[in-house]
């Protein structure tokens, strides 16, 4: 079978954590034992988030004020490459010797006209008090926005339309490769306005949608979000939340679900259900093998299943 399997950014670096080099390989070689027990019987290509990673870069870079900071699409290939290479190495570590890991640096085609450029959105970095968020607001000209009880960095999010190494991802694949690829959503890229390739563009693509895309492209059998939820909810914080078992796209039309969180998730996984006419599972990384089953998770098929 061929999966995607795409690992949320808080199963990488969980949201009350320092974000320390030392916390962070704790937390990725606990999920790659976890996406290893899968990737040993099936092709997969893996993606992950970067939102915590490329945001402490953001800060880190903002910092040393001798030069201006490093635009955003060079910071998600920074935090694409590092997170890379610490995925390949803990999954090579635990498969065979003859299965082949590969870490991509992915470039994504974005519109430059998407609307997304005047709505940042998109929650990157670590959480801030009301306070701390003002002060950098007003010193670094950054867009906040609330999340949870806290504050966030917000940027720009625009859609993926096109991944220029897709045929790299799709001849590593057919020859047994893992393939990670898309980290943090890919790098997002532009045409130049000269007509002579592609430039760097300041915004960080949805990991899932990019991930639902590229599940498209490659005809892949079932798309696995993995998240720090076992499930969909609905009425979620309430007395009344209930977890959502096996539904269609159509039936999850009905409801919302928060934005910046569980939205994009549902919404690249049905995205993928109706451009595929597959499956899509969205659960916790510990149950990956009952998701792939169908039997944990919320399972969503075409509406004729």
């Amino acid at each position: 079978m061929r999966l995607l399997v795409a690992l949320g950014g808080n199963a990488l670096l969980r949201r009350t954590q320092v974000p320390s080099a030392g916390n962070q390989l704790e937390n990725i070689r606990i999920a790659c034992a976890q996406v290893a027990r899968v990737a040993a019987a099936h092709d997969m290509v893996l993606t992950h988030g970067n939102g915590p990673q490329v945001g402490l870069l953001a800060l880190q870079s903002a910092a040393y004020t001798a030069v201006e900071s490093y635009p955003l699409d060079v910071l998600d290939a920074e935090s694409e490459g590092m997170l890379g290479y610490l995925l390949e190495q803990e999954l090579a570590n635990l498969l065979p010797a003859s299965r082949a890991v590969a870490s991509l640096l992915t470039r994504v085609e974005v519109d430059p006209q998407d609307p997304a450029f005047q709505a940042p959105a998109k929650p990157i970095g670590p959480v801030y008090t009301r306070a701390q968020a003002d002060e950098l607001a007003l010193r670094r000209q950054w867009a906040m926005a609330p999340d949870g009880a806290g504050w966030r960095r917000v940027v720009p999010s625009p859609r993926p339309v096109r991944i220029p190494g897709l045929g790299v991802i799709r001849s590593l694949l057919g020859q047994g490769v893992l393939v990670i690829a898309a980290g943090g959503g890919g790098i997002p890229v532009v045409p130049r306005p000269d007509g002579g390739g592609m430039q760097g563009v300041e915004a960080v693509i949805d990991k899932d949608l990019c991930s639902a895309f590229i599940a498209t492209e490659l005809q892949v059998d079932c798309l696995i979000i993995a998240t720090d939820v076992d499930a969909v909810y609905l009425d979620w914080g309430l007395p009344t939340q209930r977890a959502i078992g096996h539904t269609t796209p159509e039936a999850l039309a009905a409801h919302l679900f928060a934005a910046g969180s569980m939205a994009p998730k549902v919404e690249a996984a049905c995205q993928f259900v109706r451009a595929s006419g597959r499956r899509a599972a969205i659960g916790a990384l510990g149950d990956i093998e009952a998701l792939l089953a169908g039997q944990r998770g919320t399972q969503i098929s075409p509406a004729a299943a």
